[in-house]
C-alpha cells in the first residue's frame, strides 16, 4: 500500500527554521506532483508550495522566498525547508502527491494525503 510519511514539525520560535520531511513509500518519479499544504482550524488547506517530477518548483506568494521545497529522488522523500519563520505559518502542514494510472484501461489521477505534521511559530 502506497503511503506519504510526514515528519520533522514543532514549536519553533519566530525567526527561526524548520525542515519537514516527506518520504513516499514509491518511487517519486512515478509521481507527477508533490505538494505541501498547510490548515489551521476552520480553515480550508492551503497550497504552499509543488515540486513537479521534473524538479520544477513553485510556491504561494506568503512563502516565497522563505520556504523552498526539495527532494532526494534516492530517498523518495520531498523536504519543506521552512526559514524566517513567522507566527501566520502555524498549521498542521500536509503532504500531497499525484500522479496517473490504469484502471481497465482508463486513465485517472490518484492522490494521496500524508498524515499531517503540527507546525507551531511562537512570537
Amino acid at each position: 500500500q502506497v503511503q506519504l510519511v510526514e515528519s520533522g514539525g514543532g514549536l519553533v520560535q519566530a525567526g527561526k527554521s524548520l525542515r519537514l520531511s516527506c518520504a513516499a513509500s514509491m518511487n517519486i518519479f512515478r509521481i507527477n506532483v508533490m505538494c505541501w499544504y498547510r490548515q489551521t482550524p476552520g480553515n480550508q488547506r492551503e497550497l504552499v508550495a509543488t515540486m513537479t517530477n521534473i524538479g520544477s518548483a513553485n510556491y504561494a506568494g506568503s512563502v516565497q522566498d522563505r520556504f523552498t521545497i526539495s527532494r532526494d529522488t534516492a530517498k523518495n522523500t520531498v523536504y519543506l525547508q521552512m526559514d524566517s519563520l513567522k507566527p501566520e505559518d502555524t498549521g498542521v502542514y500536509y503532504c500531497n502527491a499525484e500522479w496517473l494510472s490504469k484502471r481497465l484501461g482508463c486513465p485517472r489521477v490518484e492522490s494521496l494525503w500524508g498524515q499531517g505534521t503540527q507546525v507551531t511559530g511562537s512570537s
